[in-house]
């Protein structure tokens, strides 16, 4: 799937509509999700015929779409599915079972309940919500999308405004122009003092969007704070208007953070698609590593995850192998002669006692990061991107990552 995003400014009256529509799907989700705890051993049917009975015994959910309360069974469906495959593969820790959802930011339509205009540049939603006209602010061009492949229409509610996602049917493959292949490979080894060091001695310094902008973000947090009153919360009263714009604007400030390490991610895994016929890089365990205390805000800031999901993506899109091989010793070997060379996490130089080779630790780590790739990307092959994303030896690709697709108009 392919998803498209717009800006839209809705008038006021349009946002009590949107977010009617909002509560009016999580009411549903939590209602189904009830009926699941309450009934165990019930199935999908089950759980949609609850739906139906919803829809008849109450009026403002029958107002939604009967598609729009579908996806909100489907999201239940998806979560308990989730914490029973958890508990099949026996993974440590909670199983994640399935929660009731507080703050709901999104609705979903499937194929019916909104219309797009003839030139594509407003949408208009016809249920009985009242949304109605919203016009599309972006750079994409949806002519060029035929309305069947339109799968899914979603409205999402952000810090700074409302957006429309469109998930359309579509390879992203198709929509890219063809690059000349660059007759390179190259490995790239991520870490804290570098944003990533590669094979070819260039090194991309960490931007630390967080740590930058965190005196700002702990100013507004602080001023939220101070706006906050727990006695209205005892009594069940709403917070003061004080209050909700200096959580809004504290809002606005952590998702400027995020966008900006976003942008940064893909603008990096883009270049270095566009120069290299080959990318390897390490298989991290990033949710395990941001468990230490001492560096887990560091880890988190460079956005590691994020960074090896637009990889492979591009990887994809423009036919690029990448490749993830397992980190064990990728820092400790010698790249030159391949003797083990143990050596603390403060220690940056690489200094091998049996041949004398000298080098940083990160490029010398992404050199024995391109040999891994090189010596499995020949029997395993590589699946950039897709239902199965890129080669990790010895693991399964669909079980590596989702295969949700999202590109920012800005590309």
């Amino acid at each position: 799937m392919f998803v498209l995003e717009f800006k839209v400014k809705p008038k006021q009256i349009q946002i009590q509509a949107i977010d009617e529509a909002i509560r009016t799907s999580q009411f549903v989700r939590n209602k189904v999700l009830s009926f699941w705890m309450d009934n165990r051993g019930v199935g999908k049917t089950e759980l949609f015929r609850y739906n139906t009975r919803l829809r008849k015994e109450f009026k403002f959910v029958d107002d939604l779409n009967s598609h729009a309360c579908q996806t909100a069974v489907e999201r239940v469906l998806r979560a308990i599915n989730k914490f029973f495959d958890n508990c099949k593969k026996q993974i440590p820790g909670k199983k994640g079972y399935p929660k009731f959802n507080k703050n709901t930011r999104s609705v979903e339509y499937k194929v019916s309940g909104w219309q797009l205009s003839e030139n594509r540049n407003s949408i208009n939603f016809t249920d009985k919500k009242n949304i109605g006209k919203l016009k599309l602010i972006g750079t994409r061009d949806l002519l060029f999308i035929q309305i069947p492949q339109i799968k899914r229409v979603r409205i999402i509610r952000r810090a700074d405004g409302h957006y429309v996602q469109f998930s359309v049917q579509l390879d992203p493959r198709d929509t890219a122009k063809p690059l000349i292949p660059a007759q390179k490979a190259v490995g790239i080894d991520v870490g804290l003092k570098y944003f990533y060091a590669d094979s070819q001695g260039n090194i991309e310094p960490v931007p630390q969007f967080y740590r930058k902008g965190e005196k700002q973000l702990n100013r507004a947090n602080r001023e939220k704070s101070k706006k906050y009153d727990p006695q209205k919360r005892k009594a069940l009263s709403p917070q003061s208007k004080n209050y909700h714009k200096a959580r809004i604007s504290s809002a606005r400030k952590h998702l400027r953070v995020s966008r900006q390490r976003e942008e940064f991610a893909k603008r990096v895994a883009l270049r270095l698609i566009q120069s290299n016929d080959l990318i390897a890089y390490e298989d991290l365990n990033v949710k395990g590593l941001v468990r230490n205390r001492h560096l887990a805000k560091s880890i988190s800031d460079a956005a590691w995850s994020t960074f090896r999901h637009w990889l492979e993506y591009f990887g994809y899109k423009y036919g690029k192998v990448t490749v993830a091989v397992l980190p064990h010793n990728t820092s400790q070997n010698c790249s030159n002669c391949g003797e083990k060379v143990p050596k603390t996490l403060s220690t940056r130089t690489h200094i091998c006692p049996s041949c004398g080779y000298v080098e940083d630790r990160d490029i010398n780590a992404a050199i024995n990061i391109l040999r891994l790739g090189l010596s499995t990307v020949g029997q395993t092959g590589s699946q950039a991107w897709g239902e199965g994303t890129s080669t990790l030896v010895g693991a399964i690709l669909l079980g590596q990552v989702s295969s949700m697709n999202q590109e920012s108009p800005c590309l």
